[in-house]
């Protein structure tokens, strides 16, 4: 068996992948840090509440942007920065592993542009579902309806794949399943806000996406599926 001695001893992510893992480490060292006093002096112990306040998706804020028709730049952003805004290191770190293992998974396939489209899109039509089907005083932070985005590019790359061989095409789906049923074990047993609404459109989002900014888009697919 050959080897090469220059390889990398671990697959390199790609580069779309980095851009969007360390705004979200950078947020998440700049608040810690604040919370335990090591910089930003006293007021810092607030910045997350602040965060939560500034960039954190309100669905009261929204609410008021469609009764009086005015949407100022300022609560626009938060349908993608509350994407950046975690509750603490155990939030922050479960996003980020999915963001790398997933990332690398969809962005060895997709191409850069489409990564961030499905990212981006699955975030705000998350935080869409959210504010139109609920009226949850709690703001939405946090990436998983962007990371439960890439989760639905990932799952699409898997049904294409199916269909390809002929095999059941629901397999695909085993993944999501899995997650949004361990959400509901978890919010049985520890109690658990709505946010879950977010993340489901977010997968529905990415998996709807993928149909138009995969490699061939839905003519691939569709020849795909003529000729099972």
């Amino acid at each position: 068996m050959s080897h090469d001695p220059n390889a990398h001893p671990l697959n390199p992510l790609p580069w779309v992948v980095w851009l969007l893992v360390l705004p979200i480490i950078a947020m998440e060292v700049v608040l810690g840090l604040g919370e335990r006093g090591l910089m930003g002096g006293a007021e810092a112990v607030g910045w997350r509440l602040q965060a939560f306040r500034d960039y954190g998706f309100s669905g009261q804020v929204f609410d008021w942007m469609l009764a009086n028709g005015q949407y100022p730049p300022q609560h626009l952003m938060r349908f993608v920065t509350y994407a950046f805004v975690h509750a603490g290191v155990t939030h922050v770190l479960f996003v980020i592993v999915f963001l790398l293992a997933l990332g690398k998974m969809v962005g060895e396939v997709f191409r850069p542009w489409a990564v961030l489209v499905v990212f981006f899109g699955s975030a705000i039509l998350g935080a869409l579902a959210y504010g139109l089907l609920l009226d949850d005083p709690v703001p939405l932070v946090g990436g998983y309806p962007a990371v439960y985005g890439l989760i639905g590019a990932f799952t699409f790359l898997l049904w294409v794949r199916l269909a390809g061989t002929g095999t059941n095409q629901y397999r695909a789906f085993t993944l999501i399943g899995f997650l949004l049923g361990i959400q509901l074990v978890f919010g049985l047993l520890f109690g658990g806000g709505n946010d879950w609404v977010a993340d489901v459109a977010g997968f529905a989002t990415g998996f709807g996406l993928s149909f138009f900014v995969s490699p061939g888009g839905w003519g691939r697919v569709r020849a795909k599926l003529r000729h099972r």
